[in-house]
């Protein structure tokens, strides 16, 4: 039977989390370009995911650092 335990929150990967999602969220920004009809809708519902994404990790990070500076981490 398959482990169907969440995996547990790393804080250590929460910045390269951010940046791939940001890189990603470029890349799909290109490929509209060249999208026409569902396709485009599909990457534009996919980057309005990524951006509330993106502020929730910033937001954490933020967070993370408060905790870690109050000695909390």
């Amino acid at each position: 039977m398959a482990n169907k335990y969440p995996k547990p929150n790393d804080p250590a990967d929460n910045k390269k989390r951010l940046n791939k999602t940001i890189s990603n969220m470029e890349a799909a920004e290109d490929a509209m370009k060249f999208a026409e009809g569902e396709e485009f809708q599909q990457i534009q519902k996919k980057n309005e995911r990524r951006a509330e994404s993106i502020e929730a990790l910033k937001e954490e990070i933020t967070e993370e650092d408060k905790s870690r500076i109050n000695g909390y981490l």
